[in-house]
């Protein structure tokens, strides 16, 4: 059995999503999402929108991802993809740092689904007034 290639791990999180990012030096472009091809899991803007941080700083046909995802919608999934491939490149390049940090790709969205209280239908809507 041959030895398991080395790669860079990082982790990306937005909302309830959460990516986690194996980055291969050395590789040809290939990206795989839950073992299926990336371009069948998402569509239109959403596929570039999580491989923003390989074009930015040119390293597309230069590295193979395997990425794993669960969790939230499509975009917040794509969100927490970039996230993590940023980290990744990180690891990989500390120069990259400055670069990424200006396009805001090492910001974590912080913002999550408030909780229902009681009394409401929801976080803070409350029920319709009856006058009568």
């Amino acid at each position: 059995m041959s030895p398991a290639r080395p790669f860079f791990y990082a982790l990306g999180k937005r909302k309830s999503a959460i990516a986690r990012v194996r980055m291969f030096e050395d590789g040809e472009g290939k990206v795989t999402v839950n073992g299926g091809q990336f371009k069948e899991y998402f569509f239109s803007t959403l596929g570039e929108n999580a491989l923003s941080p390989l074009v930015l700083v040119d390293q597309v046909k230069k590295v193979d991802l395997e990425l794993f995802v669960l969790g939230g919608g499509k975009v917040a999934q794509s969100d927490a993809i970039r996230l993590g491939i940023s980290r990744a490149l990180i690891l990989k390049d500390p120069a990259l740092r400055t670069t990424l940090k200006q396009a805001g790709f090492l910001r974590r969205d912080s913002r999550i689904k408030e909780r229902k209280k009681p009394g409401l239908k929801r976080a803070r809507r409350a029920p319709q007034f009856a006058k009568r």
